[in-house]
This record gives structure tokens, C-alpha cells and sequence, in this order.
């Protein structure tokens, strides 16, 4: 049912506007994968999606799908399924005919397009749904029908557009869970769109950074949050620490002083970034920091949900941390940071 997805030097520009909506991008899914592609409103994920679809024709660039260039084929013959934020559902079908519309399309018989229909929706967990109407259905489940109905396609490769971005916390994470059954049952290569970096860490194999049409980063869920290719990849997935230096010796020199690097580390000029959770933040004169600890004060901190975010003063640079609450700090106390050296990334833009 999957097959690779290969995106080749897509370029897309729009009548009237200055910039092009994707620029030189290059992207490959491997079958049975799924890769998220993360970005701001306007950065391009929706026309990225359209373009694989057949919705959108490319000003450049290839499309192949398990080896073969679509740019020639109809946006309904490209063993493309698409789901949107909204359902789409059709609201004078019930829900087992809405999720046997393809198969009824390509000519199999009514009953025999039920029967296939009910095992998606099996697979959805919605046994016992098919006689319902789409109006008595709640969110959660009309994105359940519509991705049932969008397997029963048997498409080669599965696109979703901020499918869950409407559903409240609760439901998002039960749609998550879904998502995750499904592939462990069908093995659908996907491409989920999404400006929602926790959806695209829990839900995905992989994440593609994309802003203003370009590629900025792409790799597992641990490079796009501890190896950032560079700064504003780091940004787009909430990284806070950004310290302009020089990388030589196996250290990074700043303001903050020395600071261990790893060995693949190339010298010269770089920004050293560090996620603020793993800025381990130590009481001052304890004796339990290392020597390679930061000397610092506590500047502000700030309460937010299970976590304190921590702003450290040392020196000339600022550093954020977190920690759990009950690690109480206040304005003012002197501490110690260690930054692991395993946690440290060096960029150079």
C-alpha cells in the first residue's frame, strides 16, 4: 500500500506575490514512514501538500511516488489520499457510504463497498457507526470516518492537513493514538502538516522545518530538537539558548566562559544553542556541581504548568532553563548551570 515519495527541487511562485510559496525543495519519504512537516502560518505546508496531491502544478521541480513522476497524472490517479483540518464529510451519506464512496466510484458493488468499508472503520474504532448520519457525529470522530474513508482508497501515500488543530487537547492525543494504531495495521507513507511541534514529535518518524518555502532542517524527531542544522531551525522548535562565540581547543568560548563542545564540533565562529530543559541548574556552593559549571543568578522565574522556566544572569549572556517546581528558585540566588556536553549543538546561521 506505500511506496516512497520523492520531492525534487519543487519550486511554487503565486501571481501578484513576492516571494515563491516553496523554493528549491527537496524531500524524500521512505515507504511506511511518516515525516512531519513543521512551520508557521504562510511558510508553504499547505501548497507543499496540494503540489504532491496534483492540486497545485509546480513552476519546477519533480513529484515521484514509488519511482514514477506524477507531473503528467490526474490528481485522481496518483494513489494520493488527503485529509483535511476540516472532514469534508458528505453530509447525505451515511458514515459507512461516505467511507465507501471511493470503492463505489471504481465500479465495485454497493455491497461489497460496505463490506470493505466496515473494516475501515473497524480500524478507526467506530464499529457500529455506519448507520449514522455525518450530523450526529462529533469532531474526533468525523476525523475518524474522513481518514477511514481516505484508506479505503488504498492510497500509495496518505497526506494530512492539520487534521487534529480543531479537536480539543484530550481528543488531539486519542487522534495521535489512532494515527499510531493505524500505521502499526496499514504502514501508510505520510505526510502530516502541522505548526504544532509537540504533534509533530509525538505523531512522526521524521521532521521536515519549513519557512518562507525553504527547507531549513530535516531529520529525526531527536536532530530536530538536539542537532538543528541552524538557528532558526533551533527557534522553530523552542529552543531558547542562543550564545555567539567561537568554537576552538574542543570548546566553544563566549560569555559564558568555556564550554565543552562535541568532537565533531568544526572551530571558527558559531552560535552555541542548548534546550532549556536540559540546562541542569544546581544550588550555588553545594559542592555537588562540576568544575565545568556556569556561575550565575537567578534573573526571573516563571511558573507554567509542571515546569518553572528559569532565566540565569552570568555575565554579559543570559541562560534559559527549566526545572520542575518543586526545585524552587527565587530572584536572586546565585547557581550553578552545567550544560552536558552531549546536549550542546554549535551553528553557524
Amino acid at each position: 500500500m506505500s511506496a516512497d515519495l520523492v520531492l525534487d527541487g519543487l519550486d511554487k511562485r503565486f501571481p501578484g506575490s513576492p516571494t515563491p510559496a516553496l523554493h528549491r525543495f527537496s524531500l524524500t519519504v521512505a515507504a511506511g514512514t511518516c515525516t512531519a512537516v513543521l512551520g508557521p502560518s504562510g511558510s508553504g505546508k499547505s501548497t507543499l501538500l496540494r503540489i504532491i496531491a496534483g492540486l497545485e502544478k509546480p513552476d519546477a521541480g519533480a513529484v515521484r511516488i514509488g519511482g514514477t513522476d506524477v507531473a503528467g497524472v490526474a490528481a485522481e490517479r496518483r494513489g494520493v489520499g488527503m485529509v483535511f483540518q476540516r472532514s469534508l464529510l458528505f453530509p447525505h451519506l451515511s458514515v459507512l457510504d461516505n467511507v465507501a464512496f471511493s470503492d463505489r466510484v471504481s465500479g465495485m458493488s454497493r455491497g461489497a463497498a460496505r463490506t470493505r468499508a466496515g473494516e475501515y472503520l473497524d480500524m478507526v474504532q467506530l464499529q457500529g457507526f455506519g448507520d449514522r448520519r455525518v450530523g450526529e457525529l462529533s469532531g474526533g470522530q468525523e476525523q475518524r470516518v474522513a481518514i477511514a474513508r481516505a484508506l479505503a482508497a488504498e492510497p500509495a501515500v496518505l497526506l494530512l492537513d492539520e487534521p487534529f488543530s480543531a479537536l480539543d487537547p484530550a481528543l488531539r492525543s486519542d487522534m495521535h493514538d489512532l494515527l499510531e494504531a493505524v500505521r502499526a495495521t496499514v504502514s501508510p507513507t505520510i505526510v502530516l502538516v502541522t505548526h504544532d511541534r509537540d504533534e509533530a514529535a509525538r505523531a512522526s518518524d521524521r521532521i521536515a522545518l519549513l519557512e518562507h518555502g525553504v527547507l531549513l532542517h530535516e531529520g529525526t524527531v531527536l536532530d530536530a530538537y538536539r542537532r538543528p542544522q541552524n538557528l532558526r531551525a533551533a527557534q522553530l522548535m523552542g529552543g531558547r539558548n542562543e550564545i555567539p562565540g567561537e568554537v576552538r581547543g574542543g570548546s566553544h568560548h563566549s560569555a559564558l566562559g568555556a564550554v565543552a563542545v562535541p568532537s565533531e564540533t568544526p572551530e571558527g565562529r558559531g552560535i552555541l544553542v542548548i534546550r532549556q530543559e536540559d540546562v541542569a541548574v544546581l544550588d550555588d556552593g553545594n559542592g555537588a556541581a562540576p568544575a565545568s559549571a556556569i556561575s550565575g543568578v537567578v534573573e526571573s522565574v516563571k511558573v507554567a504548568g509542571a515546569r518553572s522556566e528559569i532565566v540565569v544572569r552570568c555575565g554579559d549572556a543570559l541562560v534559559h532553563a527549566e526545572a520542575p517546581p518543586t526545585q524552587r528558585r527565587r530572584v536572586g540566588d546565585r547557581v550553578e548551570l552545567v550544560l552536558p556536553v552531549q546536549a550542546v549543538q554549535v551553528v553557524t546561521r
